[in-house]
């Protein structure tokens, strides 16, 4: 089995870090929604997205949720698809024709950041222990 080197070390330490800054700020978003729920909804519904109140507590949950499993590393590529899915539909219900700055950078940032970190977490995520493990290593054949 290969040692990792300092720069691999770096680079998970790093994609963990990201995760971690991510996920606690789609985990604030997603609690400041709990705070006025029924506000959530009605914003919802006044942005016309279908089943407001469905809609609201299914935001809620995929926030919270998949902004703990990115965390964590857990079903990384599930949970920075569903993330990078939410800022899509924020963007689709409440920023289009927006400009980038003041508009929707923020929903652009943690959309791609959520899924390049789904899909290149780190080593140091909950799915490497897991049996569905990510990262197996690819056996060397040698070469005669």
């Amino acid at each position: 089995m290969n040692e990792p080197t300092l720069r691999n070390r770096i680079g998970d330490l790093t994609a963990l870090l990201a995760r971690v800054c991510v996920g606690a700020v789609f985990i604030a978003h997603g609690m400041a929604k709990t705070t006025d729920f029924a506000g959530t909804t009605a914003g919802f519904d006044a942005m016309g997205v279908p089943f407001p109140g469905f809609s609201a507590a299914l935001a809620v949950a995929i926030e919270v949720g998949a902004g703990a499993a990115l965390m964590i590393g857990l079903l990384l590529p599930f949970a920075g698809v569903l993330l990078a899915a939410m800022m899509g539909n924020a963007y689709y219900f409440a920023h289009v024709g927006d400009p980038l700055l003041g508009g929707y950078e923020l929903l652009l940032v943690l959309g791609v950041a959520s899924l390049a970190l789904g899909f290149s977490g780190g080593r140091y995520a909950l799915d490497t222990v897991l049996p569905w493990n990510r990262r197996r290593t690819r056996e060397t054949v040698p070469v005669s």
